[in-house]
């Protein structure tokens, strides 16, 4: 039983990103959301499970990959989708008839997030920290954007509806899914400062700008989660 607890929580993952696809379609797109969260929630947990109980097996890892890939993979394209169909709805810079498909330039994002997948599978130098930024981080960069709408308490919503800054945002993350950028990962080897400072530092500034700023952090935090990855542990 308990070799299958990780694949279990694994297709959760799975379960909550097909939800989250059905509600963006269903223009619910906070719930939606929130359902990448709990995708993002089981995403860590079924890995933790897995070398907390020693079961790792060469299908749950293609499972993982296949998960991710609805969850951290469609759910962002969908979600650029239908953004690009609000910005455009109330904006006529690219002309007549661009609501009908500029949208779907949503889907990079997707296809870049698969290529992201396919490589991270096959580069040995990813065990210990990143290269590219992580699908599930992008993902939630793309998520947080309706967060923010409905709770706009900073008046940010006449950016995000930009159909010029979506296209943009589109565009540079699907270039930093594949990117050779050295991100670290956000696990701690022990508890001492020499060997976690960046994990320290960006624990320390996502519990301030989320307490602070609610959901309107999270883009900072990811622009952070970056700009901290590429300063030398020595310059801290």
């Amino acid at each position: 039983m308990k070799k299958h607890l990780p694949n279990l929580i694994t297709c959760l993952n799975l379960f909550c990103g097909c939800l989250a696809v059905y509600f963006i379609f269903q223009q619910k797109l906070t719930i939606a959301a929130y359902l990448v969260a709990l995708a993002v929630a089981f995403d860590f947990w079924d890995g933790m499970i897995a070398r907390l109980l020693h079961v790792h097996s060469e299908i749950g890892k293609q499972l993982d990959s296949l998960a991710d890939m609805v969850s951290f993979g469609v759910v962002p394209g969908a979600m650029m989708l239908q953004l690009l169909k609000m910005s455009l709805a109330e904006n006529t810079s690219f002309g007549a008839g661009a609501e009908e498909w500029l949208p779907f330039a949503g889907f990079i994002l997707t296809i870049f997030s698969a290529l992201r997948l396919a490589k991270f599978n096959l580069d040995t130098r990813q065990t210990s920290s990143f290269i590219g930024v992580p699908t599930p981080t992008n993902t939630m960069l793309m998520v947080s954007f309706p967060l923010i709408l409905a709770n706009d308490t900073y008046g940010l919503s006449g950016i995000i509806l930009n159909p010029f800054f979506l296209l943009g945002i589109t565009l540079l993350f699907s270039y930093l899914l594949i990117s050779e950028v050295p991100l670290f990962a956000l696990k701690f080897k022990n508890f001492k400062w020499q060997d976690n400072q960046k994990q320290f530092i960006f624990l320390g500034l996502a519990i301030v700008l989320l307490s602070w700023l609610n959901f309107t952090a999270v883009p900072l935090l990811v622009a952070f989660y970056v700009l901290i990855s590429l300063i030398k542990p020595s310059a801290i």
